[in-house]
């Protein structure tokens, strides 16, 4: 990235090449209606993540701003969790207020800032650098996975709005409900065991984090009322949510 020669052709470069060292949050870029960059989970729940996310989006920033030798700050940040307003640490370093609860987690700048030059631009590292990467690409193994991975991976982003369903899920991989159901079947499993199955894990996971309300983590998991996420929950875990937060979690 600091050998790039402006700060898209940095930002292409990340997008490139971070694979080859990090499998959970990817980094993409484009130019449509400003200069955006996108923070993409892979494989991993992005609904139980505050902590994280937040870090990535300093570090992006920070990482901008070192590349161009700037002040540059973000039009517009956005996060998929939520939190009562922006705090002030935050505002006073990105220069933004953040959008909590939003579809995507994207820093926007401004479009003009794609050509922003790199100070540490070297032309010849540069293009030895982006051997090296292909090569290390290009031995960088497939991954093979089942179907029940891809649909477990998409399912916590569609739990939240109540469309955690085999047809939706079908949808978003592409494939026909029916052909969805076969394949699961020869993995022997059923989407509604797979469903149940993540709904329990991931309760468990947000209950962990006392700064989620139950009632948040409630829709989170796709249920429009308290008391039939209590139902459920007792019934995977023989405990009430309250119950279950206050014995891995002392109160202080």
């Amino acid at each position: 990235m600091a050998s790039s020669e402006q700060l898209a052709d940095s930002l292409r470069n990340a997008e490139r090449y971070s694979v080859i060292n990090n499998e959970g949050v990817r980094l993409s870029f484009r130019s449509d209606g400003g200069t955006v960059i996108a923070l993409n989970y892979v494989n991993i729940d992005r609904f139980s993540d505050r902590h994280q996310i937040e870090f990535w989006v300093t570090t992006v920033v920070r990482l901008c701003r070192q590349l161009t030798g700037s002040r540059i700050a973000p039009q517009r940040v956005t996060v998929r969790h939520f939190r009562n307003g922006t705090p002030n640490e935050q505002r006073l370093f990105l220069a933004a207020d953040v959008q909590f609860g939003a579809d995507a987690d994207e820093i926007i700048f401004p479009t003009h800032f794609a050509d922003l030059p790199i100070v540490g631009a070297d032309n010849y590292l540069n293009a030895m650098l982006r051997q090296y990467a292909d090569e290390a690409l290009a031995r960088k193994p497939k991954e093979r996975k089942g179907i029940r991975s891809d649909v477990e991976r998409v399912l916590p982003q569609l739990l939240p709005n109540g469309k955690a369903t085999t047809s939706e899920v079908a949808r978003q991989l592409g494939v026909s409900r029916r052909t969805l159901s076969r394949s699961l079947y020869t993995e022997g499993v059923t989407f509604a065991k797979i469903l149940e199955e993540l709904r329990a894990a991931l309760a468990e996971r947000y209950l962990s984090d006392r700064e989620l309300p139950i009632s948040e983590i409630a829709w989170l998991l796709g249920y429009k009322e308290i008391s039939s996420f209590t139902h459920a929950f007792k019934r995977w875990t023989g405990m009430s949510p309250r119950d279950f937060r206050s014995s891995i979690t002392p109160p202080t």
